[in-house]
C-alpha cells in the first residue's frame, strides 16, 4: 500500500487511527533475559554530508591531528577510528538524499514506489532490505545470553513526524521502516512506564487485533502478507509488555527537564535528554543495540542556538566559495561532534555493570550521515567515524581507503558482533569480504 495514502485509508476503513504506526512499520521487540558478555551497537546520523577540508585528518596512521569539526573527539584519541574513503555505491530510483538516507544501513537498493525525490530522479520507495542495525540486533536476541528486554531502541532528536526515504535509515525488513521515537517523555513512559501505563496499553491493543482483522478483508494479498507481519510484531509487543511489568531496575530513571517541547530550538535539550535516556537503558541492559538520529536527510534545522538562522539544508548547497556557509556548516558539524562526545563521556564516565572498565569500553559507536559532501550530493567518502570499544576493531587510526563499497563496513559490524554472515545488503559489493579493522 502506498505509504502516502494509508492515513487516509485508515480514515475511509472507519479504523482508529492508533492502528497508523502498525501498517507504516513497527520495531521488532524482544523479551527479558540474563544477558553476558555485554556487547552494543549505537549508531549516530547526522545529515546533510561535511565539509572535507575541516573534517578528515590530513594523513593516516596514528600519528594524526583533528581538524576543527572532529576536534571536540580529541579526548577520545586513543578508542577513535576514522574511515575515509568509504563509499555508498548502491543505485537505482530514488534521488540521491534517498538513497543516501535508506540505503546508509541497508546496502541495497530502494523498492519501486510512487515517492518523487530531487530533480529528474525516479521516484522511489522504502528500502529494499534489512538496516545492519536490525541484523544485528535480530542475532543478539536470538541467542539467550545477549536477549534483551527491548532488542533495540530508535532515539530521534527533532525529526519530526513525517514518513519518507528520507527519514528513516532503520528497517526491519524490505519495506519494513523502523520509526525512531523523538519526543523523550514518550521514550521515557516506553522504557519506564508504570503499571497503570501497562494496563492502558493492554486496552489499545486489544481491539486493534479486530481492526487489523477488518483490515486484512479489504486488501490484496501483497499488503494482507504486510499486515500479518505487523500482527505478529504486535503479539511480540504485548509479550514484552507482559514482560516488563516485572522488572528490576539496577539504577533508577533519569530525571528530565520538564516542559520541554519537541521543536527546533530545543534540540540542544532535546539530544541531552535523549543521550541521559539512552545511557541509562544500557545501564539496567534493556537494550544492546541503539540509534540516534539527528533530524532528518534533507534536514532544515535552524541553530538558532549557534547563531545560525539559516536552515541547514539550505546552507549545505552553498558552493565551496561561500566562505561564510562554509563557516557555518563547520560549525554545525562541530556542534553534532560535540553531542557525539556528550554520549562518549557518559559512557566512559559509567562502569560497566558487573565487570571492570567503563560501559564506553563495551560500546562501539558509529556515527554517520547520508552524503558526503551536501553541495556535490556525493555518495563517496562518507563520512564514518568509529568511537569506543567491542567489536574486536583496533582503534586509535585514521584510515583511509579508495571507494569502498560501505555493504563491507556494514558486513565488518556484524562479524565485530559474532554475526558471520557472508554478504550484506547488495551481495556483489560483500565479494572482498568484510572491511578489514582488526
Amino acid at each position: 500500500m502506498n505509504p502516502m495514502l494509508r492515513r487516509s485509508f485508515l480514515r475511509r476503513a472507519g479504523l482508529p487511527a492508533a492502528l497508523l504506526p502498525l501498517i507504516h512499520g513497527l520495531p521488532s521487540l524482544g523479551l527479558a533475559a540474563p544477558a553476558r558478555p555485554r556487547q552494543r551497537l549505537v549508531i549516530v546520523f547526522s545529515p546533510n554530508g561535511t565539509i572535507p577540508t575541516e573534517f578528515w585528518p590530513d594523513r593516516p596512521g596514528t600519528d594524526f591531528g583533528f581538524k576543527r569539526i572532529l576536534e571536540p573527539l580529541a579526548p577520545h584519541r586513543d578508542r577513535l577510528l576514522t574511515l575515509r574513503g568509504i563509499s555508498n555505491r548502491v543505485r537505482g530510483d530514488g534521488d540521491g538524499h534517498m538513497r543516501g538516507m535508506s540505503c546508509l544501513l541497508t546496502g541495497i537498493e530502494l523498492l519501486p514506489g510512487n515517492i518523487q525525490g530531487g530533480g529528474k530522479s525516479i521516484p522511489a520507495g522504502w528500502a529494499g532490505g534489512i538496516s545492519i542495525d536490525q541484523e544485528i540486533r535480530n542475532f543478539l536476541q536470538s541467542r539467550a545470553d545477549t536477549r534483551t528486554r527491548f532488542g533495540s531502541l530508535e532515539f530521534g532528536v527533532g525529526v519530526q513526524d513525517r514518513a519518507d526515504p528520507w527519514t528513516r535509515m532503520s528497517y526491519a525488513g524490505p519495506g519494513q521502516p523502523v520509526a525512531p521515537t523523538s519526543d523523550p517523555y514518550q521514550m521515557f513512559e516506553k522504557l519506564y512506564g508504570g503499571m497503570r501505563d501497562r494496563e492502558h496499553l493492554r486496552s489499545v491493543l486489544d481491539p486493534l487485533q479486530a481492526d487489523l482483522a477488518k483490515v486484512r478483508r479489504m486488501v490484496s494479498p501483497e499488503d494482507r502478507r504486510v499486515l500479518e507481519e505487523h500482527e505478529t510484531l504486535l503479539r511480540r509487543l504485548e509479550r514484552e509488555t507482559a514482560a516488563g511489568a516485572g522488572m528490576a531496575l539496577r539504577a533508577g530513571p533519569p530525571t528530565l527537564e520538564a516542559g520541554v517541547a519537541d521543536q527546533n530550538d530545543n534540540v540542544p535539550r532535546l539530544s541531552r535528554m535523549q543521550i541521559d535516556l539512552m545511557v541509562n537503558c544500557f545501564v539496567n541492559d534493556m537494550t544492546r543495540v541503539a540509534t540516534l538520529q539527528y533530524t532528518k536527510s534533507v534536514g532544515s534545522a535552524r541553530m538558532n542556538w549557534l547563531s545560525i538562522s539559516d536552515g541547514h539544508h539550505a546552507l549545505s548547497h552553498e558552493p565551496d566559495s561561500d566562505a561564510a556557509a562554509q563557516e557555518k556548516l563547520i560549525r554545525i558539524n562541530h556542534w553534532f561532534a560535540g553531542e557525539v562526545r556528550y554520549l562518549a563521556d557518559r559512557l566512559a564516565s559509567t562502569p560497566e555493570p558487573g565487570s571492570d572498565g567503563s560501559m564506553l569500553d563495551h560500546t562501539l559507536i558509529v556515527w554517520t550521515n547520508e552524503l558526503g559532501k551536501g553541495n556535490s550530493h556525493t555518495l563517496d567518502n562518507i563520512p564514518f567515524v568509529l568511537l569506543g570499544g567491542g567489536a574486536g576493531f583496533r582503534m586509535g587510526r585514521a584510515l583511509e581507503f579508495d571507494k569502498v563499497p560501505h555493504n563491507r563496513l556494514l558486513l565488518a559490524l556484524a562479524h565485530g558482533f559474532g554475526h558471520r554472515i557472508p554478504t550484506f545488503g547488495k551481495a556483489d559489493f560483500c565479494s572482498a569480504g568484510p572491511l578489514a579493522l582488526g
